[in-house]
């Protein structure tokens, strides 16, 4: 069985409700999916037609081969005929049974010991027992103290959301429910906001936005399980099923309403939380509004797919955008024109402000490249890029990367050497800390917890398909690295990681370079001077 996590993202405690509901459909709903299923089906269709006009002769050569082998069949179906009625007895089928004690034998057997209920009367073996439902309350139960963990997966081609409770002082991870999706997960963001049909006129939300290899972004709520259909979605797919739809030609061209491609990254902005931003492999960045589910706005900042984003931490109309075209921007959203861009080596693989000093930001390359950059430093062309410093992490891909929030300068990078590496940087100089191989294949998602209690906690996927969660602060050398900065981490503890489906060979697992160790110096780092 092959599968694999391609993205995963941290839902904060205390804000998935407590008891989820189950997913029940009323008059309104039923409304809304109808809307839904009738476009997917009139897109079916037209694919259908496509498909058909192109082939029509190969059908009509194949109906006549069907045609012939039907006849060269026939003769020898009606020898067998009598053989099949013999072995049935079908001559004898309708005729009644009679039992020993000369009663006639019925399909319902005695037909006297059946139960009779009153019209308004309850079926005791069709009414779920009280005690039933809250046993299935209470197992859907999520504890104020637990997180969430998304992680977007792909199971013998298969796309789903798989949704995780993370019980921490249980040391326990579990599937709680998990959505179908349409195709590929490639990002997910989690909403604060609620999204689509909003029953209860709630301004706070636990809701998902999951972009895939479809153009469309769908957006679920979190605190629902077994939905059928998402609350909003966001691209041509969402428009109105009333309103006519244009043709669609053979090859649709970029546009300022709706993607044409995957949807590779995914932002929310924290601060007006109405907005969601995203990135695709149609080269485009888009900025939705969450309110009308409509793009407010679409850009053109590269010339290549566009892979990652992120909002500045405090300047919130400023958007990062990487792109394979091996360039960074950072523009203002109310004057697209007026932006920065750097360049690197390689396609970019993840942008990340530094939350802890915001003039500053990271880049990671498909070359093995960290990029430290200040916003302040804006080259005359991308060429002439001069990073603040520059770090060989990797051999290959750093396919993830993540800041803490709780510890300045606490950095991890995962590859798709199947490693994890963490790091610490102190006065402009990245040291490495420890190297990991948490058997999870090829690392496609690091991400720290959001909250401080549990803010070293590590949520690690890949090619594998299986998650784990690393408590980095019960690793020997990541104690003594960060204890100048952390008092609470003087001393040793065991080490702990949990998780899923994890192969038990732990052969790969034990350290390598720095682990258990004392911190290492440098290596591969450059440090920049700046003009």
């Amino acid at each position: 069985m092959s599968s694999m996590i391609t993205t995963t993202t941290w839902v904060r405690r205390g804000v998935a409700a407590q008891f989820p509901t189950k997913y029940e459909i009323d008059e309104a709903e039923m409304s809304r999916i109808s809307k839904l299923a009738r476009m997917q089906l009139e897109d079916a269709k037209d694919d259908m037609n496509a498909a058909q006009d192109g082939s029509e002769d190969e059908c009509d050569d194949a109906m006549e081969d069907d045609a012939e082998e039907k006849t060269s069949a026939k003769d020898t179906d009606s020898k067998t005929d009598d053989d099949v009625l013999k072995e049935f007895d079908m001559d004898n089928y309708d005729k009644e049974e009679i039992d020993d004690d000369g009663e006639k034998i019925t399909m319902f057997g005695n037909v006297q010991s059946l139960a009779y209920h009153q019209p308004n009367e309850e079926d005791p073996y069709l009414v779920i027992p009280e005690d039933e439902d809250d046993e299935e309350r209470e197992e859907l139960q999520i504890m104020p103290y637990d997180n969430l963990l998304l992680a977007g997966k792909v199971e013998d081609e298969v796309a789903h959301l798989e949704v995780y409770v993370y019980e921490d002082k249980a040391d326990n991870l579990y599937v709680h429910h998990d959505i179908m999706l349409p195709g590929i997960p490639l990002c997910t963001e989690w909403l604060d906001i609620p999204v689509g049909k909003n029953p209860e006129g709630r301004t706070q939300g636990n809701f998902v936005a999951i972009g895939t290899m479809e153009p469309d972004i769908e957006i679920w709520d979190l605190d629902v399980v077994d939905c059928m259909y998402p609350n909003a979605i966001l691209g041509q797919g969402g428009q109105d099923a009333e309103k006519p739809k244009k043709k669609q030609k053979k090859k649709a061209k970029a546009n300022d309403e709706y993607h044409i491609d995957a949807v590779l990254a995914l932002a929310a902005n924290r601060q007006h939380r109405n907005l969601l931003a995203s990135a695709s492999a149609d080269k485009t960045v888009k900025l939705w509004d969450l309110n009308t589910a409509t793009c407010a706005k679409s850009y053109s900042n590269h010339k290549d797919k566009v892979c990652s984003l992120d909002w500045h931490p405090t300047e919130s109309t400023i958007l990062l955008s990487g792109s394979y075209d091996r360039t960074v921007v950072a523009a203002d959203m109310r004057a697209p024109d007026a932006q920065a861009r750097w360049g690197v080596d390689a396609d970019v693989e993840c942008v990340r402000w530094d939350p802890h000093d915001t003039n500053f930001f990271y880049v990671t390359t498909d070359g093995g490249m960290v990029y430290r950059y200040d916003m302040r430093n804006v080259p005359a062309t991308p060429a002439e890029s001069k990073p603040v410093w520059s770090l060989q992490a990797h051999d290959s891909s750093v396919s993830s990367f993540d800041i803490n929030s709780s510890i300045p300068g606490f950095l991890v990078t995962g590859s798709t050497d199947k490693t994890v590496k963490l790091w610490s940087v102190e006065n402009d100089k990245p040291t490495l800390v420890v190297t990991r191989k948490l058997e999870v294949g090829k690392v496609f998602s690091t991400t720290f917890a959001p909250d401080q209690e549990v803010s070293f906690r590590l949520a690690v996927a890949g090619s594998k398909g299986n998650v784990q969660i690393w408590d980095a602060s019960t690793n020997g050398a990541v104690r003594r690295a960060f204890v100048s900065r952390m008092p609470d981490l003087a001393g040793d503890v065991p080490e702990r990681t949990v998780g899923i489906n994890a192969d038990d060979d732990e052969s790969d697992d034990s350290g390598e370079e720095g682990d258990e160790g004392e911190p290492r110096g440098g290596d591969g780092w450059e440090s920049m001077d700046e003009d």
